[in-house]
């Protein structure tokens, strides 16, 4: 049987036409991931009904291409009432890859740290993923990330089930740096008073998470959940 020359071109043309409109395809936007306005792409997860980032957030500039100032001088930030981020130990090299920016309550609050169409989590968006799963007497194990890599031993009932992969990133006060392998804390929009607002806490050697409050003036991470 003979096989038309004319056919086989129609039929190399409609190979070539399906393979690149996969490839463009493949090469659009992973809806899995977001990027922030300094190009850091973060990987998502849905949990329950949410939409949160895998990574904490390490931007310098706010959603609009604002540079968020970044201060080293540890001292004055006992007072410091102006928005400001800074790297565990000021050591970028070293912990903003894994740990992320610890950012004060006053950046929060702008409205525009996170990437479009996500937004710092509320108190009540927090305690949404924390009944989900399970309750804050157990949460925290299903939050963390396993293992010693980055948590530091015993890392109680750490098995990452949510795949939320919360890491210990510590946070800073008064020109000091606390907890970077014991405590993850994450920052939420949630005021207590004027200059008290809501953050979560998870521990190396507790399943819980905790709810506690926090001066404004303190450095802690954020995560970003969708809009």
């Amino acid at each position: 049987m003979r096989f038309c020359t004319s056919n086989y071109l129609v039929l190399l043309t409609s190979l070539f036409l399906i393979i690149s409109a996969s490839c463009s395809k493949s090469d659009s936007s992973d809806p899995s991931t977001v990027k922030d306005a300094d190009g850091n792409v973060y990987h998502t997860v849905k949990i329950g009904l949410q939409t949160w980032m895998v990574e904490n957030l390490k931007t310098t500039k706010y959603n609009d291409g604002t540079r968020i100032p970044k201060i080293t001088d540890g001292p004055i930030t006992a007072t410091l009432q102006s928005p400001v981020y800074c790297w565990y130990n000021n050591d970028s090299i070293t912990n903003k890859p894994g740990y992320g920016a610890l950012y004060n309550w006053h950046v929060v609050s702008t409205g525009k740290l996170c990437p479009q169409g996500y937004h710092v989590p509320s108190q009540a968006e927090w305690l949404t993923l924390v009944n989900y799963l399970g309750g804050i007497g157990v949460a925290g194990g299903k939050l963390k990330e396993m293992g010693l890599a980055h948590w530091n031993t015993p890392n109680t009932s750490a098995d990452n089930s949510s795949t939320f992969t919360a890491l210990p990133g510590g946070s800073s006060l008064n020109g000091g740096f606390f907890g970077l392998g014991n405590t993850g804390s994450w920052w939420t929009t949630t005021s207590y008073t004027s200059d008290i607002s809501h953050a979560m806490f998870m521990y190396f050697d507790k399943a819980e998470i905790a709810d506690l409050n926090q001066f404004n003036e303190v450095w802690l991470s954020v995560r970003c959940i969708k809009d």
